[in-house]
């Protein structure tokens, strides 16, 4: 389940309290005070059979006594009573419950998990949502909510906080509060054993009353479920997360280079990335963000002016933003005469702007005035320093009264962040700022951090949007051999590839690979090195039994096959030396490949037990650990993808080309990443991998190393999966009757040129009936939205021109569903061009979606038809749906079609 039911949660009517009571000091009588002096305006029933008043409210001996049906259960009441609480709750017709009782998991609780348990099977007939257990509670201010036993009560406003600790809810609440922030929902989790971030995110992304999403997460359950949401919600607001536990890492023994730097942690940065999320470090910066978002807009580049009175605060200011990877705004010419118009002469006469430490009210003024226009500046921060001859306060109101001014005159203000620093009057002046809605700081390290912040979430939204790269044509893999190699292996009961193996499963995918020869003894080595020429790399391959481990090493350059035959018998005694239980397998021999503008690279896969594989890229070579630079990745990828995950790493910028040598071709590194991402979609028994090195220049690359270890598996390709790939499975060939082909298949991100040149081909009549209203463009976000979907929630079918089409591909037509996170409804649409009409085409694409649809387990199909586009309602009839007026716009028709769900 997902948002089912979750509006009784959080818009009440009524409230059912079970543990309400009088006792001063108890838990029930904290929650009982919050909830009836939060001013709730629907009927509150307390629960207790030791009372028949509480705090002067008519009480009730139990569920089943409460005259009327309560929409939201709060229960206080000791573990072991819970489950029968929640059945006749469920039974009484209530669908949602806070259970604030802690004791489920709790290590001294051995029936605890039971318990909890036994309170989700109560739960599930009635499709009762269950917050909890132990957490603090629920609140909605908006709807003067206090279930829970948080100290004060919540301010309203516009941000959602959820955690699944209580101790932050209630440090965030007291913090926010102090400074006049308010939130529409505050949601502690606590276990989760129902409601998780996956639900919430889902809520809260369609509830209109909040504007932004904080989250404080110390794990995700359901990975999937959580990608889909959280990707969803990104791009309709800012979500920001605060993940504890960094340095937590699993302890699993990694057999491999990847296995070894893919940490839990890293991979929850990798899945926030992936999101759209902003990840913040602690509660700081959480706080930070609060403030932040709560009074300003998203900020348009990362470029910063800095207006300060103290230079040498200014001076570290912009240490931090160097070291953040901003920038330090180049003010235009024209800025500097004005500012040299209105300043003194000892002004730093340069960014940051330094206006002197007498600098009072009217300079902040001038100067301020001046960087709000300037055209070279996304961002303004001003700095004050107390001094003895100027107001802090004065100089907060003429900064308060410029930007008032200016985001009058200007459609869309610059944003600008303030930092008065020291207690006293500066304290005073921050809350002038704050009461002004004007973001403000303690240290000027703090704002710009902030500011960071702000332009990494713009960043992951552009990331969000942006129109990835077509894949080469040319990447056909072959997925069938690879299955012969891995099956091999399984047959053997062997764990890992050989060499030789690895790289043919490299090769069907595309990647190239250095050639590799075996030998079984050292003078089949010298032979197997004169045939192929020298200079070669020789391993040794052998295996330790005992420790099931890899043992044996590697000559490079060897020059003559009197070397290869030394290398390969000193590589042999030193193995069986040392592991007189290793079983020796030969040699491996493969040219030395040597350029002097090669960097060594690594790209690499392990699993997470949360977020399923993860694809690695970095610095490779036999020092890839101690040099620590590496980015991650989650699967499926694309080359914008490929793109983004390499620029993290510091090699990317040798990549680039520096000082004289040559840029790395990294379309092909890219396009690797791409390929080793869909091997991984493709082959579910690939549960290691490690490419190191990976040789990159200018003209391309080739693997010269490469491990893989495989075992068996059960479930489908695409389950072990965070995020779910393109659905190959559904691609068809068309054939119409006069021989024209077209290919069916789902949409991918990189249609967005030809859906918009799809668009372009309608008329403005053809716009109207299929978007309901008229449109001249369609805008890029719509666009992006429309093609970058969520295969798990989404699905989209397009007709284009068939693979083997020479020139450009066209897209003719498409047809499109979009479930609820509950997979109870989903609304269709059609899109085909005009002079595809009359084929047959439309009922083609109708069929196709009510067939997938049905698959999926959706229960109903639904779309708005203009009541004047009788070919859509005409369609829509004869596959048996059912149609009616819209009571909110008799123009437009609602068309259903009820599916069976098996």
């Amino acid at each position: 389940m997902t948002i089912r039911n979750l509006d009784k949660m959080f818009k009440p009517k009524s409230i059912a309290l079970i543990g309400a009571s009088d006792t001063p000091g108890t838990l029930g009588n904290v929650v009982t005070r919050n909830l009836l002096g939060a001013g709730f305006e629907g009927d509150i029933f307390p629960v207790n059979p030791k009372y028949a008043t509480v705090s002067g409210v008519a009480a009730y001996p139990d569920v089943a006594r409460i005259p009327f049906v309560p929409d939201l259960g709060v229960i206080v009441t000791p573990p072991d009573t819970i489950p029968g609480i929640i059945r006749r709750l469920g039974e009484k017709g209530t669908r949602a419950a806070v259970v604030i009782s802690a004791g489920f998991i709790d290590v001294q609780n051995r029936n605890g998990r039971a318990l909890q348990q036994a309170m989700l099977d109560a739960a599930k007939p009635y499709t009762l949502r269950i917050i909890g257990p132990n957490c603090l509670g629920v609140m909605a201010p908006g709807g003067f909510l206090n279930a829970g036993f948080a100290h004060i009560h919540a301010l309203p406003g516009r941000l959602a906080f959820v955690a699944q600790s209580g101790a932050v809810i209630a440090s965030v609440l007291d913090w926010a509060t102090h400074r006049r922030i308010g939130f529409s929902q505050l949601v502690s989790l606590g276990d989760m054993a129902d409601v998780d971030f996956g639900d919430m995110l889902d809520y809260l992304a369609n509830d209109s009353h909040t504007r932004a999403v904080l989250l404080y997460v110390e794990a995700v359950t359901h990975a999937r479920k959580f990608m889909s949401a959280a990707r969803a919600a990104s791009r309709m607001k800012p979500v920001i997360v605060v993940k504890a536990g960094r340095h937590v890492e699993g302890a699993r023994a990694a057999a491999s280079h990847t296995g070894a730097m893919a940490g839990s942690d890293r991979v929850y940065d990798a899945a926030f990335r992936r999101a759209g999320m902003l990840r913040v470090s602690d509660m700081q910066a959480l706080f930070d963000a609060v403030g932040t978002l709560s009074v300003t807009q998203s900020v348009s580049g990362d470029r910063l002016a800095i207006l300060t009175n103290g230079g040498g605060v200014g001076v570290m200011a912009t240490d931090t933003l160097i070291n953040k990877k901003g920038r330090l705004a180049a003010l235009s010419p024209e800025t500097l005469d004005r500012l040299e118009d209105v300043l003194p002469s000892t002004w730093s006469h340069g960014n940051p702007v330094d206006i002197v430490g007498d600098a009072a009210g009217d300079r902040y003024a001038a100067a301020l005035e001046n960087l709000l226009g300037d055209p070279e500046t996304d961002a303004v921060l001003v700095i004050n320093v107390p001094t003895a001859v100027a107001s802090s306060s004065e100089a907060a109101q003429a900064v308060i009264d410029v930007y008032k001014e200016k985001s009058r005159a200007q459609s869309r203000p610059k944003t600008l962040l303030t930092s008065w620093i020291g207690e006293g009057a500066a304290a005073g002046s921050r809350q002038l700022f704050t009461d002004n809605g004007i973001p403000t700081y303690q240290t000027p390290d703090d704002a710009v951090r902030a500011f960071m912040q702000m332009v990494r979430y713009r960043h992951s939204q552009e990331m969000l949007m942006e129109t990835p790269p077509n894949v080469p044509e040319q990447f056909r893999p072959d997925p069938g051999a690879v299955r012969a190699v891995v099956g091999k292996a399984l047959s053997e009961g062997r764990e890992w590839l050989s060499e030789a193996e690895a790289k043919t499963v490299l090769g069907a995918y595309g990647i190239p690979v250095a050639e590799t020869l075996t030998a079984e003894t050292p003078e089949a080595a010298e032979r197997v090195a004169a045939d192929m020429g020298l200079p070669v790399v020789l391993k040794i391959l052998s295996r330790d039994i005992t420790h099931k481990s890899d043992v044996g090493g590697v000559a490079l350059d060897l020059e003559s096959r009197a070397r290869v035959r030394e290398a390969a018998a000193a590589m042999l005694g030193r193995v069986r030396e040392a592991f007189p239980k290793a079983v020796i397998e030969g040699f491996t021999v493969q040219p030395y490949i040597k350029k002097p503008h090669a960097h060594e690279l690594i790209v690499g896969m392990t699993e997470d037990e949360q977020f399923g594989p993860v694809l690695l890229f970095g610095h490779g070579g036999t020092a890839v650990e101690v040099i620590d630079d590496q980015a991650l990745a989650l699967p499926p990828m694309n080359m914008h993808l490929a793109h983004e995950v390499m620029s993290q790493t510091r090699i990317y910028r040798l990549l680039e080309g520096y000082r004289g040598t040559p840029p790395a071709d990294l379309e092909a590194v890219a396009l690797t990443l791409v390929e080793v991402s869909q091997l991984i979609c493709d082959i579910p028994e690939i549960r290691e991998l490690d490419i190191n090195p990976l040789l990159a220049d200018h003209d391309g690359v080739i693997a010269l190393d490469a491990r893989m270890r495989v075992a068996p598996v059960e479930d489908a390709a695409t389950d072990r999966l965070a995020i779910r790939p393109y659905p190959k499975e559904l691609e068809e060939i068309i054939r119409l009757p006069d021989g024209l082909e077209l290919m069916l298949r789902p949409i991918r991100p990189e249609d967005e040129p030809g859906f918009q040149d799809l668009f372009t081909q309608l008329s403005m009549e053809e716009i109207r009936l299929r978007f309901l209203h008229y449109m001249k463009i369609l805008s890029h976000s719509l666009a992006a939205r429309l093609t970058q979907i969520d295969y798990d929630r989404q699905m989209a079918l397009v007709l284009t021109d068939p693979p083997d089409h020479e020139g450009r591909r066209e897209l003719y037509g498409a047809v499109r569903i979009s479930a609820d996170p509950d997979n109870e409804r989903a609304e269709f649409a059609i899109l085909l061009r005009g002079d595809m009409t009359g084929m047959g085409l439309g009922p083609l694409l109708m069929r196709r979606i009510i067939d997938y649809a049905g698959k999926r387990g959706i229960g109903e199909l639904y779309g708005d038809v203009l009541a004047d586009n009788k070919s859509m309602l005409t369609l829509a009839r004869a596959f048996g749906f059912r149609a009616r007026p819209d009571r909110e716009d008799p123009g437009i028709m609602i068309v259903t079609l009820p599916l069976s769900k098996d």
